[in-house]
């Protein structure tokens, strides 16, 4: 498998491979996980690797570096590829790009909603910092009460 930055010719696989990995929060969240202008901005503010296979994108992960600080975002696998290793060895990548770009920390935040993945996060050595309230734009797409779950992880430096 390759893995690689994206390219904006990209940006429509990325959209549909998020929103098919993500449609496992149908359960708290109306409509798709991302649009194609959400997808646009993150793009130009920020990085999204992908691991191809076959010329076929298989996973994807948005990083955006904000200092000494970077931020990790929208891990996707391919459902049909889930538990293969896709999303480890695109976690490992984001986390050496945002270490060889100078940050010493990473971020992430996931909805408290999704009670398995602080769990999965820990066991790459991410720690619960703290909570955030959704934006009222975002509140709007969910069906239930809901808030996300801070989590950061010290990069270090090699």
């Amino acid at each position: 498998m390759e893995l690689r930055f994206a390219e904006a010719a990209d940006l429509p696989t990325i959209k549909n491979l998020i929103n098919q990995a993500f449609t496992v929060e149908l359960f708290f969240k109306a409509g798709d996980r991302i649009t194609s202008e959400e997808v646009q901005d993150l793009f130009e503010k920020g990085h999204f690797m992908v691991l191809e296979q076959n010329g076929e994108i298989q996973g994807s992960v948005y990083i955006e570096l904000k200092g000494e600080r970077a931020y990790l975002g929208l891990l996707s696998t391919n459902p049909n590829r889930q538990r293969s290793g896709i999303g480890t060895r695109l976690t490992v990548a984001a986390e050496e790009f945002a270490r060889e770009s100078g940050c010493r920390f990473m971020d992430l935040r996931v909805v408290n909603l999704r009670e398995e993945l602080p769990v999965i996060y820990k066991k790459f050595g991410y720690e619960i910092s703290g909570t955030e309230d959704l934006s009222v734009a975002m509140s709007q797409h969910f069906t239930r009460p809901a808030h996300f779950i801070t989590m950061s992880k010290e990069l270090g430096h090699r």
